[in-house]
């Protein structure tokens, strides 16, 4: 049951990865890639909060939207390789701010998600 409910949430959390992505990321070389940035930072808020607000809730339920949702909707992976190619393209001051704001926001996120919880 929770391998299922782990394997739900991720294509559940990817999907909404990629709706935020189409709606908010620029053109290739065009920019920041907001909607990987946004991903990531509201990730990591849901996940402070969600970590208390699911205490009483069943291990498939809890892991099904900690692992599988948010797994699926953060996007480190994409923020690596979004990263490299900013400083492919010679966009050094763009991807300085995006990497310091991911991580900050993200950092930023989670913290206040847990104190919210």
């Amino acid at each position: 049951m929770i391998w299922c409910s782990v394997m739900a949430g991720g294509a559940l959390g990817s999907a909404a990865r990629y709706a935020i992505s189409l709606g908010l990321n620029p053109a290739p070389a065009a920019g920041l890639p907001w909607g990987t940035l946004a991903a990531n930072v509201l990730g990591c808020l849901l996940i402070g909060w969600l970590s208390h607000a699911l205490g009483g809730a069943s291990e498939a339920v809890r892991l099904g939207i900690l692992v599988g949702v948010l797994g699926g909707f953060t996007t480190f992976s994409s923020f690596g390789l979004e990263a490299i190619r900013l400083l492919e393209d010679d966009q050094f001051s763009a991807a300085a701010i995006y990497v310091l704001v991911s991580n900050l926001g993200g950092l930023a996120g989670a913290w206040i998600g847990w104190r919210v919880g």
